[in-house]
């Protein structure tokens, strides 16, 4: 793994949600029930044509309004209810995710991606964007803008301390640039370890944090034979070319089904990832689950699932949430972009970059 991806909490969580939720889908859709085969076969295909593609890209969403949400949240004490303006930023944010490659995706490892990169837009367009290509990593954020989004004004480039002036492209919402490298030794200077979270000497990770070929096969059998046993898929026919499929499950008992497979593989998963206990489930919602996928030509376009399934009284109020897949944005070096200094950028205590764009 490069310095950058382990440097980039953003790129590596959403590169790993991506090869977490596309083995998952195929494993649940390989796993339907006899009488239900048909219809999970059609989104297995689709799933592994995913990993077929070399540009693709996910776009995650909530396919509601604003009044929905309000009244889904219920009503809190006086003075504590969920202010329209924040319900509208919740509903109106959008996440996309890109990667390209010279490989399919299925294929590909770290040196075969051109570019990967992520985006946050409101109701009013970007609100901050990353991206990683070569040896470099860039950023931008109109602070502006997320400050209104936000209900509070963030400071002006003219506000800035004299210490931290090297940011001020960044809060006049210009592009940067740091050099990988750096980004690397600066997070050893600042930890006293090879990297940061603990990764090992000369920039390699340590393989404590990594899930071996072995112990993920394990993972996805487990999966896969609760899924069997608990998740039944339905066709729905379709129009247009477009095609529904519907997979439905208790969310507890799937939930607590894939858990109590998990927990003998504890001692083979990496350190700190701890499993939810029997405690920690008992809250979960003991409600079936709907799972709605699109396929046009055969090709995974949309899936989406009503979150207000989850609520103790959803009050009629309906909140999917929409993941919606197609060909990867603009994942090239931003021209102009300005190089920023390794420790200036994303430091403990630095709130415009840390905080904005690596807490994602």
């Amino acid at each position: 793994m490069s310095p950058a991806t382990r440097k980039s909490p953003v790129i590596r969580r959403t590169l790993t949600a991506v090869g977490c939720t596309t083995a998952l889908l195929s494993a649940v859709a390989a796993c339907g029930t006899v009488e239900n085969l048909t219809a999970g076969q059609k989104v297995d295909q689709a799933v592994e044509g995913l990993g077929k593609k070399k540009s693709l890209a996910f776009e995650l969403g909530l396919d509601a309004k604003p009044s929905a949400l309000v009244k889904l949240a219920g009503e809190e004490e006086p003075g504590e209810e969920m202010p329209p303006e924040l319900a509208k930023l919740f509903v109106g944010v959008r996440v996309k995710v890109s990667v390209e490659s010279r490989k399919p995706l299925a294929d590909s490892g770290e040196k075969d991606l051109v570019g990967t990169g992520m985006s946050v837009s409101g109701p009013d367009g970007v609100l901050a964007e990353y991206r990683l290509v070569g040896d470099h990593t860039y950023y931008r954020a109109d602070m502006k803008a997320f400050g209104e989004a936000m209900g509070f004004p963030l400071p002006s480039a003219d506000e800035l301390p004299e210490s931290e002036k090297d940011l001020k492209p960044v809060l006049e919402g210009k592009w940067v640039k740091i050099d990988n490298r750096e980004l690397d030794r600066a997070a050893k200077d600042a930890t006293g370890k090879g990297g940061e979270n603990g990764k090992g000497k000369a920039g390699k990770a340590d393989p404590a944090d990594e899930i071996d070929s072995g112990t993920q096969q394990k993972i996805l059998d487990a999966v896969r034979s609760v899924v069997a046993r608990e998740v039944t898929f339905s066709d729905k026919g379709g129009s247009d070319g477009v095609e529904r499929v519907v997979a439905k499950a208790s969310f507890r008992d799937l939930l607590t089904g894939i858990l109590d497979k998990l927990r003998p593989l504890a001692g083979e998963l990496p350190a700190g990832a701890e499993l939810p206990t029997d405690e920690d489930l008992k809250d979960a919602p003991d409600k079936k689950v709907a799972v709605d996928f699109s396929l046009k030509n055969g090709d995974l376009t949309r899936v989406a699932v009503d979150l207000a399934t989850l609520a103790d009284d959803p009050k009629g109020a309906k909140l999917p949430l929409v993941v919606t897949f197609g060909e990867a944005g603009d994942v090239s070096a931003p021209s102009g972009a300005t190089k920023l200094p390794a420790g200036e950028f994303g430091g403990p205590g630095n709130p415009f970059t840390s905080g904005l764009l690596g807490g994602f």
